[in-house]
């Protein structure tokens, strides 16, 4: 009511309706460029106009992710995970239909995650997500969804352009005369875990929507080194140091190339220093060799000071790598071509540089001398041609590989 009346009294209308979609979007071009090898081409002129429209368009809608909405009944949604007041997302809607998931500022870049917390009680940051997406197009392989920051006004880019009721609901004027607002679900939602603009300014990530699950249907799969989400469990992998073993005998992780995969997958989280990647996404299309989604990083970049080895049990345990993976790794440990001055340098694009305190990038060079070590590791024990995979003559995938969207 307080919300309608306010709209009332400034004679604010609805925005313009959406312009029919062209075919130059920087959107539509994206999800275009989607292929088995990744979720851009290397060197993408779409990927930057891409990362300028999420910058500078104008929002036309905001509202609430699926996660919300399903724990308040509002859509029937299937693979959610419950979100907390704590762990404030907002979808927000451009011109030419685009889509980017918003993630507001809960830490400073300065401030560690307590020793004591759990990784599945920590804080989601929103440079994490900006930081894993320059690592991921870094480490060359692109299966992190464009991500870029952004300072959002939360009167005029949100309140005045959503039609959720709850999300208006949600918005106060905090004692410092700042205007705030929080998550609606069932618990830990309350006024001290709101998010609040200076007075209305909240810097936060923007990140690319991929095709939507009609055009391009996903699969999530649990992740064989899914943690324990207790406070004193534990897993098998955790006790077992031949679980791989056991891996290897369940499809499809018994031939192909989704154990490497893992390893990749397990590589990435252990440089941003990520505990919580319980599930994977992938395409359906690609079959059982596409490419991982490297998606909801923002419980990366918590610690520089704490390297979470237990995050390399893929590799540990399996001693296996793709050369192309090693290739790379063995690239930027090279000091001319060192991985915290290719990071800094990269991460200056973003609007909101600096993007990471100093510390975490010089621990990005040690994680990464960590990985190389278990590699040798590895291939002193069992010798280089079982540890490392060729898959460097693997043919350029062909157009018809791509995800195709309907008119």
């Amino acid at each position: 009511r307080r919300h309608k009346l306010y709209r009332e009294e400034l004679n604010l209308t609805s925005p313009v309706a959406s312009l029919p979609l062209r075919p130059e979007a920087s959107w539509l071009q994206f999800h275009l460029g989607i292929t088995r090898d990744g979720l851009y081409p290397r060197s993408s002129p779409v990927v930057n106009r891409l990362l300028q429209d999420m910058q500078e368009s104008i929002t036309i809608s905001a509202d609430y992710s699926q996660d919300e909405k399903a724990l308040l009944g509002a859509c029937d949604c299937s693979q959610i995970v419950k979100p907390s007041g704590v762990h404030l997302k907002l979808v927000l809607r451009f011109q030419d239909f685009g889509k980017a998931m918003f993630k507001p500022m809960r830490q400073r870049r300065e401030e560690e995650t307590p020793e004591d917390f759990f990784y599945f009680v920590d804080f989601q940051r929103h440079n994490a997500e900006i930081a894993a997406f320059h690592l991921d197009r870094i480490l060359d392989f692109r299966r992190v969804p464009p991500t870029v920051g952004r300072l959002i006004n939360v009167t005029k880019e949100i309140l005045e352009v959503t039609k959720n009721e709850i999300l208006q609901s949600v918005f106060f004027v905090s004692p410092a005369s700042n205007i705030c607002f929080f998550a609606k679900c069932p618990y830990m939602c309350k006024t001290e875990y709101a998010v609040c603009g200076n007075p209305h300014l909240l810097e936060g990530s923007l990140s690319a929507f991929l095709p939507s699950l009609n055009l391009a249907p996903r699969l999530s799969i649990p992740n064989p080194w899914i943690r324990s989400y207790s406070f004193d469990g534990k897993e098998e992998w955790e006790v077992n140091p031949l679980y791989c073993n056991t891996v290897r005998e369940i499809y499809p992780y018994s031939n192909g190339n989704r154990l490497l995969n893992i390893v990749d997958m397990a590589i990435f989280d252990f440089l941003i220093g990520n505990m919580d990647r319980h599930h994977y996404e992938m395409f359906t299309k690609f079959g059982d060799d596409g490419f991982l989604l490297h998606l909801d990083n923002a419980r990366g970049f918590g610690r520089h000071s704490h390297d979470e080895t237990s995050i390399l049990a893929p590799l540990s345990q399996c001693c296996i790598i793709k050369r192309t993976t090693l290739l790379r790794l063995q690239l930027l440990a090279e000091p001319d071509y060192r991985l915290s001055d290719v990071m800094r340098e990269s991460l200056l694009q973003d609007p909101l540089a600096p993007i990471l305190t100093e510390p975490h990038l010089l621990a990005l060079d040690r994680r990464l001398q960590l990985i190389l070590k278990a590699v040798r590791k590895c291939i002193d024990t069992y010798g280089e041609a079982k540890v490392v995979a060729n898959d460097t003559t693997q043919p350029e995938a062909s157009a018809s590989d791509g995800v195709k969207l309907a008119t």
